[in-house]
This record gives C-alpha cells, structure tokens and sequence, in this order.
C-alpha cells in the first residue's frame, strides 16, 4: 500500500500509542521516531493510562492494541481493548485511529460502531512490516478507512453512498454541491467516500486520481450505470 504522506502537513503532529507488549511498543516508536523525528509520541500500556492522556489538544491520531490490561498488573485481554474502543468512537466521533492488533477479527463486534465514525480508521497487522503500518497511520490521519476484509464482505451498501456516486458522476457535481443537496456537511460527504472507497478497495497512491478509480471500480461493482 503507498504512503501518501498526510503528516507532513501536519505542523506539529502528536501521536497516542497504546501497547502492552514491551518489544512491540518499542518497535513502533522506534518506526514512528525515525520517520517522524518532530512528532510528540505519547505511550500507554493500559486502558486507565491510555484515558489519563486523552486531554486536549487531543492527539492527531491514536496507535492501539485490542489486546490490554485495564490496570497495571492486570491481565491483557481483547474485550478489554473492545470495550476501550468502544468508548472512544462514542466520546471522540473524530477521532483518527489505526488499531494495530492481531485480533482484529474482534473488530466485527464493534462495526456498526466504525460504519459512522467520522475520523479516519484504519487497521495493521502486527505482523505488518514498518513502511505498512506507517502508510495505515498515514491513511488515517488523511481521514480514510482501510479495514479488513472479513469487515467489508458482507456490508450492505447504504442509499446514501449511492446517492454521492450518483451525484459526482451522473451529475458532475463536486462535494460542496453534494453536501447542499442532500443537506449534510461537506465533512459527512467526504465520510461517505471515505466507507466507498474502502468496500471498493480504493486508497491514495501517488500518480492516480482516486476520484477516477472510484468511479471505475463502482462502475465494474454495477454501483452506478
């Protein structure tokens, strides 16, 4: 997958990593300091310290496993980093967020959840090597959604994604003409794309106009005429 380098817009881009796993933790920092030298990286090892940093600013993007203890010396289980996820699409629909875990089957439990969260969110693979997980990083603070694909088979295709397909290439109309005519923010808009592109298994990669290949690929899923 190609990095697309969002964070380098960002002037002073903070980041939230929550990992239990000593060796993984050190990993990821060491792959996020080498690549992003000016970042503030945050760590937490549990839900309770994960929870104490969430103060604003916020962080730009938050790197998580499922799998956690709730305290220090607690056990690490992946219904507790559910139930920590859950929390955090409730209280911050915004928020950027790549869960890094090798349970991300789990993730299914909560996809209702993800299917109208508003920030990016994208999910790596531990076993992911260090250019991927900085490109689903990438990703998720450009606001996309790359999720996997035991999450997207199955999707019911909701009216209003269609509606936006329908609108930007029956119609020619651009996001702030969608937004005005089905009454909703430019942001919701750019949301709607964001869960298309995903089930269509479109992302940003350089040279391409991720508009086109929207369109060709919802054409060849029989999406639009």
């Amino acid at each position: 997958m190609p990095l697309v380098i969002f964070m380098n817009s960002i002037p002073s881009l903070k980041i939230l990593v929550v990992d239990d796993h000593e060796a993984v933790l050190g990993g990821t920092l060491n792959t996020l300091q080498s690549a992003y030298p000016e970042a503030e990286i945050q760590t937490a090892t549990t839900v309770l310290n994960m929870l104490s940093l969430l103060s604003e600013p916020l962080p730009d993007v938050v790197v998580m496993d499922l799998a956690l203890p709730k305290e220090p010396g607690g056990e690490s289980k992946t219904e507790v980093g559910i139930d920590l996820l859950r929390t955090i699409l409730n209280t911050y629909p915004h928020m950027n967020i790549v869960v890094q875990s090798a349970f991300s089957r789990a993730l299914i439990r909560l996809r209702p959840m993800i299917d109208i969260h508003m920030g990016g969110f994208t999910v790596a693979d531990k076993s992911l090597p260090g250019r991927e997980m900085l490109a689903r990083i990438d990703l998720a603070l450009g606001e996309y959604f790359c999720t996997p694909l035991e999450m997207r088979q199955g999707m019911e295709v909701r009216p209003e994604w269609l509606e936006v397909l329908q609108l930007a290439f029956q119609e020619g109309l651009q996001d702030k003409a969608i937004a005005e005519r089905m009454n909703v923010s430019e942001r919701t808009v750019r949301n709607y794309w964001n869960k298309v592109q995903d089930i269509l298994n479109v992302y940003p990669e350089a040279g391409k106009n991720i508009r086109i290949q929207t369109e060709i690929r919802a054409r060849e899923e029989g999406w639009i005429d």
